[in-house]
């Protein structure tokens, strides 16, 4: 094989192993939402009402509190050690985590001990998701071509999409089963399926090289000691800028979670909650690339802020739609919120962040920024319950908080840089004039 047909299969062979390891990684991460909201509230908690369903997304949530750790922990190995073994570590460490759940005693065995041990597993599985979406973006987009950085990195949440499909399919025929069942060892069978869909993955993922980028940037010496510094000192308004433009995926968690308890709470039957996801997901793994590609002929800035907006005008339709009796209409806005909507959004924002920072700070810069913004998307079914967003009429809060988010994510995105023509060397540079050839620090 030549260099040159190794190289184009290079930029391929990285949003494969991207895409899937995003998968397993979101395979196991909305498993978890999906139970939460059918299943948890009655099996780690004393009483299914009202206060238990909020008490088991605050669990959700509580992911997103390791999330900001492990980006300073995983982003720092990142940029000095490589984004190959670092992946490596997180994919090990959700599917653990994850089948950890399925042996959990419930609360009738073992009292609160049962929802603390649910907590410790939430928490390993948000150190493992804080370094997983940064690593692979960086990776993806170190290895693409100038051109094509949008297209290639899109896989990457592209992933996702295909790990929540995955997850709402499993879970299907478990709602479906006789309470006795469910509730007892039913629900445990797609935490412990986790374990051979890691081993697909790891096999995937362990072939793939370190990016040339990071090479080069370690052969000149300028792999900084302590990534931290050089971060907060050029980038932090990048890094500020990530957080507010991370908002945005809540909308994410409010369609794939919220929704779910939302439409079971207005008569829509949970089977038919958990096809919506399903459906929307699958369109999204056809428009999200597109978005991707035509971000690398527009800018990402217009794709990413039509994604944010759109969220907010389709949302109270979809919302409003589940009460309404006519389910063909709820499965066509579900597709057009989401796949048509908050898609764009979801598959600019790997190369658009990334763009934002040097090679040296790239995973430290995208996991921080990221995992500080993602705690909204943590805390938003929590949020929007306790306010009401599950009751009847409950439409009006979800739409009012993703039109709020969805706003300060646009806001945000418009004081960014246009960098589709930037090439990949010298993303970053502009905020490191000072510094671009500075040893290590």
């Amino acid at each position: 094989m030549t260099t040159t047909a190794t190289t184009r299969k290079t930029p391929v062979k990285a949003a494969i192993a991207s895409f899937m390891g995003s998968a397993v990684e979101y395979y196991d991460f909305f498993l978890y939402g999906s139970a939460a909201a059918l299943i948890f509230p009655t099996v780690f908690f004393p009483s299914d009402d009202q206060a238990a369903l909020v008490m088991s997304f605050a669990t959700f949530g509580f992911a997103y509190i390791a999330r900001p750790v492990g980006a300073v922990i995983l982003g720092h190995f990142g940029d000095r050690i490589g984004r190959q073994k670092v992946l490596m570590f997180t994919l090990l460490l959700m599917g653990f985590s994850t089948f950890a759940i399925g042996c959990l005693p419930g609360y009738e065995q073992i009292g609160w001990w049962a929802p603390a041990l649910l907590v410790l597993c939430r928490l390993l599985q948000g150190l493992s998701a804080s370094g997983e979406q940064a690593g692979a973006s960086s990776l993806t987009l170190e290895h693409a071509p100038d051109d094509r950085r949008s297209f290639f990195t899109s896989w990457t949440l592209t992933g996702t999409q295909g790990g929540q499909i995955l997850a709402a399919l499993i879970f299907i025929p478990v709602v479906a089963l006789p309470d006795e069942i469910k509730f007892t060892w039913g629900w445990r069978i797609p935490f412990w399926l986790s374990a051979v869909v890691v081993v697909v993955a790891y096999l995937i993922r362990r072939t793939l090289h370190e990016t040339p980028e990071f090479e080069q940037t370690k052969a000149e010496g300028r792999i900084a000691r302590m990534p931290l510094i050089p971060l907060l000192r050029d980038h932090w308004r990048d890094v500020l800028r990530v957080i507010c433009c991370a908002f945005i995926a809540a909308v994410s968690t409010v369609f794939g979670n919220l929704a779910i308890a939302y439409g079971v709470e207005v008569g829509l039957d949970a089977t038919l909650t958990l096809w919506l996801v399903v459906v929307a997901n699958f369109v999204a793994l056809g428009t999200q690339p597109l978005f991707g590609a035509l971000a690398d002929r527009i800018g990402r800035k217009p794709v990413f802020i039509y994604g944010a907006l759109s969220s907010a005008v389709f949302m109270p339709f979809y919302m409003l739609s589940m009460g309404a009796g006519n389910a063909f209409v709820t499965f066509l806005l579900a597709v057009v919120t989401f796949s048509f909507g908050y898609a764009a959004a979801n598959a600019v924002w790997p190369s658009f962040y990334g763009e934002m920072f040097s090679t040296r700070v790239r995973f430290s810069g995208m996991a921080i920024g990221t995992q500080l913004g993602f705690l909204m998307a943590g805390f938003a079914p929590s949020i929007v319950a306790a306010l009401g967003g599950v009751q009847q009429g409950g439409w009006v809060v979800i739409s009012a908080f993703t039109a709020v988010i969805s706003i300060i994510a646009t806001i945000s995105a418009l004081t960014a840089r246009e960098t589709k023509n930037v090439p990949t060397a010298q993303l970053g540079l502009a905020s490191e004039r000072t510094g671009e050839l500075a040893p290590a620090v």
